[in-house]
């Protein structure tokens, strides 16, 4: 009973029809999206269909996933329908040292959808992360598959404080947000996306020449942060995180003076935010 469309009033299911009447035309990225009210992950089936022959501007929204997925392997379980689970296909016709910036460039423009329509304070934590504050509201996980790349997030909307899946994780019903109704939100980010992209893929992959470095900058928590950085293999590093560089990677100075560039990794905010 738990995946019928009312069981839940407070959470409806979402309208395939009126996601494509809404995001779907000629000449746009997106081509076709597609509602499913169960799946194990949205990355791993639109790989799967990338792998199939499946082409860019695919997107799969799931009303549950039974095993989604984040970084590091993490998972990413919520109750069914109450957040959005939205992975799509993109293949940017820019250079491959640029596709850093695609994880960043999906998180930005999340955030400033969810921002404009929930009225809220969300920031990005560098490279993956939507914070409220210091609690983690959505993630963003991005795959290449062959020549494309599979980038999905997941968003925190009505989960109440007994179903986060952490104590540090929120929502936007719990932040009181001015939006929770999750199909508006879903058109908001799509359709920001698209713009950011296609902003992106004009400028030839040029994060300075599209503004997006800017944006990104103007928009994180991360920046000027004293940080603790979990690296593969078991490394760690120690530092301030001064910038982001032309291709998408973290800028950290050690206390050695050092600095260092990240392309990947698990960030901890180590210090508060200093204030504004």
């Amino acid at each position: 009973m738990a995946d019928l469309p009312y069981t839940d009033l407070d959470r409806p299911p979402l309208s395939e029809a009126a996601l494509n009447r809404a995001l779907v035309r000629p000449g746009g990225v997106w081509t076709g999206i597609t509602v499913v009210p169960r799946t194990g992950s949205t990355n791993a089936d639109l790989a799967q269909a990338v792998r199939g022959g499946g082409k860019e501007g695919q997107v799969l929204i799931a009303e549950a996933q039974a095993a989604g997925r984040g970084r590091l392997g993490r998972s990413w379980v919520s109750p069914p329908r109450s957040g959005l689970a939205i992975s799509m296909v993109l293949r940017p016709d820019v250079p491959v040292a640029r596709h850093g910036w695609l994880p960043l460039l999906v998180g930005l423009a999340a955030a400033t959808a969810v921002r404009r329509l929930g009225e809220i304070d969300v920031r990005l934590k560098w490279p993956n992360d939507l914070l409220v504050d210091e609690r983690k509201l959505a993630g963003v996980l991005a795959e290449r598959v062959d020549s494309c790349v599979v980038i999905g997030i997941g968003l925190n909307v009505t989960l109440r404080p007994d179903e986060l899946p952490v104590p540090t994780a929120t929502s936007l019903a719990i932040e009181e947000a001015a939006c929770v109704d999750r199909e508006p939100l879903a058109k908001a980010i799509l359709r920001d996306i698209e713009e950011t992209y296609r902003d992106w893929i004009a400028a030839d992959g040029d994060a300075d020449a599209s503004g997006l470095r800017a944006a990104c900058l103007a928009a994180t928590a991360t920046i000027g942060r004293d940080i603790r950085v979990e690296l593969p293999g078991e490394r760690m590093l120690i530092g301030r995180a001064t910038g982001i560089d032309s291709s998408g990677q973290l800028l950290v100075t050690t206390a050695d003076g050092r600095e260092h560039s990240l392309s990947a990794g698990d960030v901890v905010h180590v210090r508060p935010a200093p204030a504004t």
